[in-house]
Formats: structure tokens, sequence, C-alpha cells
């Protein structure tokens, strides 16, 4: 096989490493070219757009669902895999696909995420309910598989897959590889399942590996650090928002991205690699009564079991698998018991940890190897990113609410946001690395009018929003709704307001503190105190965007939305209406 690499000039490689790397590529059959590109790719997937439908006629439809856009890098990357088997593919997104299609499917692959309670993505809805419903076509002539993505520390765990892999079969499609549900270190079980249906798609349709696999494009991309190999970034700056008195704690930081080649887009998001707290590994190795000089073996590296827990491992967020593999180890009735019983688990794990898992059920003969086979390992935390890269070149900018509260008699505190908030020092360094969120993005017109809704920490983006179309300068008129407890202290990024409300880059701003009068007022409450301007603004073309809570805030958000529309246009067509916003991308929420 013979590739040519683009000249030196062309890449950001130096002669030796040329050398090397067209050396390493001769050496190769055309399905690993086709491995390492994809892999190469994947790292830096999500500094590209999204892939467009290809020509001709495809032999897959890959139809992908997501919030924050994770399924479509696994899409993307199995897009680029099947390529290098010789596989025609087409991507679709679940929001853009036309339902009449699926009787002209014969292979569907479906990568799906569920988020909240069980929910399918904004974009996903309207498809799962057709598939569910009487309208729902015979998919006999279908072949399928199914890959979730989830977090198993929630009840419903990737359920927007389980649902539709189980609705896939019931409308006679066959199922060609298990379905796999992954949890929040995903990468290694979704490259196991593409390969799997890339390998049962090739024998069904008889294709051979292309010996064009290899992508040279993402050699020369800016940047090549990703989730997989995070960007230690300096911290330059950690300040409070919050006045003195204050209930709340939240952190603006700003990191140095300096010779990362990282770049960003308003609605975007970044991973933050935190670890865990000393003092929380101590009281948990004392309740297990180990010292921390254990060694662990480990498939990607061995280490002490102190450091493996600083620094590898989720040790505070009990998960239903964690719980269920420690049971095996326990031999412990109860705990058995407990599994047992939905109602009873869950009330269980509302308010506790780990800890409390090993306390109320311990183990005799529990070795430190069997229990950290039970954990998961320490997943990023994501925060959406506050700042325009137009307005703070080479920085990246988040909003921190350092989580610290008291449940079943112990002292609790949330790992990414404590580490962020009392264990990084000025000058430290971080692991980050950028997360593409293609489904919460500034309109491309600028002149289009925008209405914002962030109560608390959910203001981050907007910052952003607001800081990008200064930059631009932007003729669209933005409308900013921010709820905080009191005013007082608790009107986060005040002076920033107040200034682009002076500048006009702000046209209006509606603010609800709950706490500072007898009845509490929440942004939902000031919606429906302005529908009829906010109406109007959406007649005009206005793209609405909600950032915040997801079980309460933007619920009840939602549920105003669609009072305010119904009030303008009667009940029967305010869910038409607003579920076309949602369509159109015109309704947009970043919410967790």
């Amino acid at each position: 096989m013979h590739i040519s690499l683009p000249e030196r000039s062309q890449t950001p490689l130096t002669d030796d490493q040329r050398r090397s790397f067209q050396q390493f590529i001769a050496a190769l059959s055309p399905e690993q070219a086709a491995w390492v590109g994809g892999y190469l790719t994947g790292l830096v997937a999500k500094d590209s757009t999204f892939i467009p439908e290809i020509g001709g006629i495809a032999d897959i439809t890959i139809l992908v669902g997501s919030q924050t856009g994770n399924s479509e890098a696994l899409a993307e990357q199995t897009h680029r895999l099947a390529a290098g088997r010789g596989l025609k593919t087409v991507v679709k997104k679940m929001g853009d696909y036309k339902f009449q299609q699926l009787k002209a499917e014969k292979n569907l692959l479906v990568i799906v995420s569920t988020y909240g309670e069980g929910e399918p993505p904004d974009n996903a809805k309207e498809l799962v309910e057709y598939l569910f419903s009487k309208r729902a076509p015979s998919l006999k002539q279908v072949q399928f598989a199914v890959l979730g993505l989830g977090d198993s520390s929630y009840e419903f765990f990737c359920k927007t897959a389980v649902d539709l892999d189980r609705r896939l079969e019931e409308l006679g499609a066959t199922r060609i590889h298990p379905r796999v549900d992954c949890d929040v270190d995903y990468e290694s079980s979704a490259e196991a399942w593409m390969h799997g249906v890339l390998n049962e798609l090739s024998i069904l349709l008889e294709t051979k590996p292309q010996a064009i696999g290899l992508s040279i494009p993402s050699l020369t991309s800016p940047s090549f650090y990703s989730r997989k190999n995070p960007f230690s970034a300096l911290l330059l700056e950690n300040i409070v928002l919050n006045g003195r008195g204050s209930l709340k704690e939240t952190h603006h930081l700003e990191l140095s991205l300096e010779g990362s080649g990282l770049t960003y887009e308003p609605g975007d998001v970044l991973g933050v690699y935190p670890a865990n707290a000393p003092e929380v590994i101590d009281a948990l190795l004392q309740t297990l009564h180990f010292d921390g000089t254990e060694w662990i073996a480990l498939n990607d590296k061995d280490g002490f079991l102190y450091d493996l827990l600083f620094s590898h491992y989720e040790i505070t967020t009990i998960t239903r698998p964690v719980m269920q593999k420690y049971a095996l180890l326990a031999n412990n009735r109860k705990l058995d018991q407990l599994l047992r019983n939905k109602h009873k688990l869950n009330d269980y794990l509302h308010g506790r940890e780990i800890i409390d898992l090993v306390a109320d059920f311990p183990s005799e003969h529990l070795s430190p190897q069997a229990f950290v086979d039970c954990l998961r390992k320490l997943p990023p935390r994501l925060y959406s990113i506050a700042s325009s890269l137009k307005q703070h070149p080479d920085e990246v900018h988040i909003t921190v609410a350092a989580v610290r509260y008291h449940s079943h008699s112990r002292d609790r505190k949330g790992v990414g946001s404590t580490f962020l908030a009392e264990r990084i020092t000025e000058d430290a360094t971080i692991p980050v690395y950028i997360d593409r969120n293609s489904n919460f993005k500034l309109p491309a017109d600028p002149a289009t009018p925008i209405i914002m809704i962030g109560p608390g920490t959910g203001i981050a983006p907007f910052r952003a929003f607001v800081e990008e179309r200064e930059a631009m300068d932007a003729p669209g008129k933005n409308w900013l709704f921010f709820g905080g407890q009191h005013f007082e202290t608790d009107f986060l990024y005040q002076a920033e307001w107040l200034r682009f409300l002076k500048n006009g880059v702000l046209t209006r701003m509606n603010v609800a503190f709950s706490r500072d009068q007898e009845q509490k007022i929440y942004v939902q409450h000031l919606m429906a105190e302005h529908g009829k301007e906010l109406y109007a603004w959406l007649q005009e073309g206005a793209h609405i965007y909600v950032c915040g809570d997801e079980k309460r805030m933007a619920h009840d958000v939602h549920a105003a939305l669609l009072n305010i529309v119904a009030a303008e246009t009667g009940a029967d067509s305010a869910e038409e209406y607003v579920a076309n916003l949602q369509k159109t991308k015109r309704y947009q929420r970043d919410v967790y």
C-alpha cells in the first residue's frame, strides 16, 4: 500500500517524524490503515463539522440522536471506519430524518444518548414518538444495531437506546449485533461495538477494505488534544462571584489554552478531569481497612491503591452496576434484598456514596484488587464555556458552583466543583479538553434576535453568546433572563451585564431573585409576565435558549413557553408551535 504524505511545509511534522510515519503506514494493511485513520480522526473529530451525507446510494444509514454532541462524534467515527471497509454510509440526525425513509432502509445503525429521567435527546423526540405510534411501519426488511450513551448513576440508564432496540425488533427488524449501553467512560465500549457491527455488515454485504482509508487531513489539525489526550491548562484566575453572606459559592475560572491549538465556539463545553479529595480517600480507606499502599493491577496501568483512587476511579457516586458487582463480593443478604426492591434501592441511593455502601454492607474478605474492580473510571466533569475566543484569545472561562451538603450523617462535596474551588491554586495546571455541542449554537445570521434563559450557573454560555455578538458587532437583539437567590449577593457577572446594557449589546434583561420577597419568583414567572413581548420576538424569528437544571427549571420554563404560545395561538396549536421551534433549532437547551 502506498500513501504519500503532504510536503514538509504543509504539515506540523518534523522531517524525522514524517519519515517515521511514512515507514509506519507503509507496513499497514488497508484495514489497519483504515483503523488508524479512524482512530486519529477520532482524537480531533470534535474540531470538525458534522459529516455530510455522502453521494451515491448508501449501504448503511447511521441514525444519530444527541443532546450534547458525543453521539454525533461516534457517528462520525463509525462513518470513517465503515469507509475503510468499503461500506457506503449516510449519517442522518434524528431531528432531520424523514419518517417515510424507514420503509426504504436496509441496514440501520442507531447511536443515541439518554439524558435526565430516561428522556431522549430533544432532536430525537419526534422520531421516538413516531416509532412507538400506530403509524410506525413494518420494518421486516431492516437489519439493525443500537449503541446507547448514558450515565449509570441515573435510574433509567440508556433507556432511549433500550426502548429503540426493543421497538425495532417489535416492528420486525432483525438485530445483527447486540445493543451496547455505554457509561460515561464510553470510548472502548463504543469502539468495540463499531468494529463488531462493521464486521457483521462487511460479511453480509461482501465488501472489501479500501486502500484509501487513511485520512491525512486529520494530521494537519491545529490540535491533537482531546478527551483521550487532555491539555494541561494553566489556571490564570479563580474569582468568587457571590457577595459576602451568600449561601452560594460560585467561581469564575480563567484557564490558558496557549500552545494547545484548541479552539471553541460559544455553546461548547469544557471537559475537566478532576481528582478526588484526599480527605474523601482517607475516609474510604479507613472504612475498608486498607492503607493505600496496596499494589493494584490494571489493564492500562498499575499503581498504588491510593494513587489510583486519587485520579483514576470514581469513589463517591454509587451506580447500580457498582452495587451489583460489590454485592457479589459482599455476600450480604440485606444488600441482595435491597437490590431486588426498586423503590427501596432508589431511596437508598439518594444522598449516599460508595463509603456508605461499604460501611453499611461490609465484606470480611474483600481484597483491594476486588474492590477497585467494582469501580468505574473517574469521568471528566463538563462545564459550559463562559467566554468568547474572539474576546479572550488563548483562554477559556467557566462558571462553577461549589457543591457541598450534608446527608446521612456525613459531609459531602462535589468532586469536580470542589476540586476547582478548593484545591487548584493559580499557576497550577488542569487537564482539559473541548467538547463540541452542535445542538447549542448561536444563529448563523448575526441579525437574528435571541432570547436567553439561564438562572444560576446556567448563565455561563450566555456570557459567551453576548461576548461573541459584541466582538462580531452583530446587529441582532439580545434578551436575557437571569435568576438567583438574592440581588445583593447572587447577581452573577452583574457589572458585565450592566456594561452590555449600557453599550446596547444586551437589548433587555429581566432578573428574578427568589428569596428577596415573601413569594418566590423564578425565571418562568418573568417569562409569563412578559409573555406578549416574548411571543412577538419569536414571531420576528428569535431563537430561544435554556441552560441549567433539567429536573425543575427546564421543565418549568418549557411549560411557561407552552402557556405563552397557547395564550396567543390557542392551546391546540401550542405544542406544534414549540415542537417546530425545536425541529428548526430555534429552541435549544443545554440542561443537566
